[in-house]
């Protein structure tokens, strides 16, 4: 382990990791896009979803929004996007292969056709896109997986464990060697899952769902800026969650998922699904990791795991984290992004932890 730690009367006061990765961010554009990007900006690497509105589907399309994400950031910042193309069923596998190729592209993004937000032109027959993967697997490209099926007739709450089971594991036996993350894990069927896999699949999880279960959403009135897809489920899966992010396996590893809306398109009759947590991510995740006396694992998990996974460096700047005996300040509830508001994740406890910069 390659964290350093400091310690005051049994206490851990300080750590300091390598600089953590966030391997599923949601950046939007336009004007939300200039009032987000700065909060990630402390993080080394992500890797930048697709679902735009028109989609990324093309490596020019890649690169044109690499160029909008780079001009929002702060100056001087030396934040990373990896590009995702969106899969669609005319999507090209010699564009693929050549952003790829290129250092364009990091990976490939399979949302099942209307699973969450702007997924509308995703797949509906996986039959259609096995050309894409088969050549995918063989230049040793990781595929991104939304892990839903979209069957009406199934229970919100069931629909990743029934994806694992018609389209995940069959997908896994017909091409073993296709690199796999299944992404924003929720439920202990999908840290099953990616436990049996022996390191072929990865499974990112996000700090919300280390937190929330499906009554923050619903009891005591409905919750909007709790609503996120896939939904946080009961509460034996929050714990399995939370017993694989903190495990120290290297098949798991931290990404947010942190999915901006302005205010008025979540506070709504039909609001939209995402939650914001790129402010308070890594402080969240140090007050999670300390409850579950696992401070000595946090690295792994937001520095380590990921980059190891998608065959990179960890990255070479640390950040301390700094204990408070008291609560820190909390962060402002909201951020602006022109005349819209936008609501940061508000974890329901106290925060310890602060993030300083390191070398």
């Amino acid at each position: 382990m390659s964290a350093e730690s400091g310690y005051v009367f049994g206490l851990m006061k300080t750590i300091t990791i390598r600089q953590p990765d966030d391997w599923h961010l949601h950046l939007r554009d336009g004007t939300v896009l200039k009032a987000v990007a700065p909060f990630t900006a402390h993080f080394g690497r992500a890797i930048i979803m697709p679902n735009l509105v028109p989609p990324v589907v093309t490596t020019a399309d890649a690169a044109a929004y690499r160029e909008r994400i780079l001009a929002a950031l702060p100056e001087g910042s030396s934040f990373k996007p990896l590009m995702t193309l969106y899969l669609t069923e005319a999507s090209s596998a010699d564009d693929i292969a050549a952003g790829f190729r290129d250092g364009l592209v990091t990976a490939v993004k399979l949302y099942p056709a209307g699973a969450t937000t702007n997924s509308h032109g995703g797949v509906r027959d996986i039959e259609k896109v096995m050309p894409i993967l088969e050549r995918m697997a063989e230049i040793g490209m990781t595929l991104c997986v939304h892990g839903e099926v979209t069957d009406p007739e199934v229970d919100i709450f069931d629909r990743e464990a029934v994806f694992i089971e018609r389209v995940l594991a069959p997908l896994r036996k017909r091409i073993p060697e296709l690199r796999i993350v299944m992404e924003h894990v929720t439920t202990s069927d999908g840290v099953d899952f990616v436990r049996a896999q022996n390191g072929a699949i990865a499974g990112s999880i996000t700090p919300h769902h280390l937190i929330i279960n499906r009554n923050a959403i619903l009891v005591g009135g409905i919750r909007p800026h709790y609503y996120c897809l896939p939904v946080a489920k009961r509460e034996k899966h929050r714990l399995a969650l939370r017993a694989a992010a903190t495990s120290g396996e290297g098949t798991f590893f931290l990404g947010t998922d942190s999915a901006p809306h302005v205010d008025p398109l979540k506070e709504c009759a039909c609001g939209c699904a995402g939650v914001f947590n790129a402010p308070n991510t890594v402080a969240c995740l140090a007050e999670v990791f300390e409850q579950e006396n696992a401070l000595d694992r946090l690295e792994a998990f937001a520095s380590l795991n990921g980059p190891a996974f998608y065959r990179l460096p960890v990255n070479e700047k640390r950040i301390t984290l700094v204990r408070h005996d008291v609560p820190v300040e909390a962060l402002p509830s909201k951020i602006l992004a022109g005349e819209d508001e936008i609501t940061i994740f508000d974890p329901m406890f106290p925060i310890h932890w602060s993030v300083e910069e390191s070398n």
